[in-house]
């Protein structure tokens, strides 16, 4: 059984959304489906996929956009830190309220905690805290790769000063919960390109 990635940049804000499977089931979860539900689902379809979960690292609303088409068309889980759920049907907590088309999604249902397992088919991911850029902001691990949605980047870290942001609690959060992984873990981030914990440890100027 290999794990697979499959990266899509969405959106107006240029989100990366992953569509993450087991090679021998092909059961599946969708990471921050921000927006452009058709194309994620016509990506999985093309793939042969079985999406069960949506999981969104944090609740702001370039994360959550395409929450609800791929909810009713799948009948996919939608999982998401305790912490941020309000998110997902507030709009002016999710950062969309004052946008042309405020972003609403289903509630949740599953509110995830720290350091719990998920399983999906032969997936198993572990959440970790990683809060800061929001209260619930998670972070994914499976061997081998992390999902750091707008916590941690290639060479830098996520904004906190939006409401419920704490630049303290992400750091620490960082340095307890992502840089204690093996160092060859790749991180795949919320935007941008894909690095390593190893790479972050050395060379991310938030940790000289």
């Amino acid at each position: 059984m290999f794990i697979e990635v499959k990266r899509l940049v969405v959106g107006v804000i240029v989100a990366n959304c992953y569509l993450v499977y087991s090679s021998g089931d092909k059961e599946a979860v969708v990471i921050d489906p921000g927006a452009e539900g058709e194309k994620i689902l016509a990506t999985a379809e093309e793939l042969g996929l079985k999406l069960r979960y949506i999981i969104n690292t944090h609740g702001h609303a370039d994360h959550i956009g395409a929450n609800g088409y791929i909810k009713e068309r799948t009948g996919a889980d939608i999982l998401v830190h305790q912490a941020d759920a309000p998110m997902l049907v507030l709009a002016d907590q999710n950062l969309s309220a004052w946008m042309p088309q405020p972003v609403m999604s289903p509630a949740a249902d599953k509110l995830l905690t720290a350091n719990e397992e998920i399983c999906c088919g032969e997936l198993s991911f572990k959440v970790l805290a990683t809060p800061g850029h929001t209260p619930g902001s998670i972070s994914l691990f499976t061997p081998g790769m992390v999902f750091t949605g707008d916590a941690l980047f290639k060479g830098s870290v996520g904004r906190t000063d939006f409401p419920g942001g704490s630049f303290t609690e992400l750091i620490a959060g960082i340095r307890n919960n992502l840089f204690t992984l093996p160092t060859d873990t790749i991180v795949y981030p919320g935007h941008g390109p894909a690095t390593t914990i190893g790479y972050e440890k050395a060379h991310n100027t938030f940790f000289k």
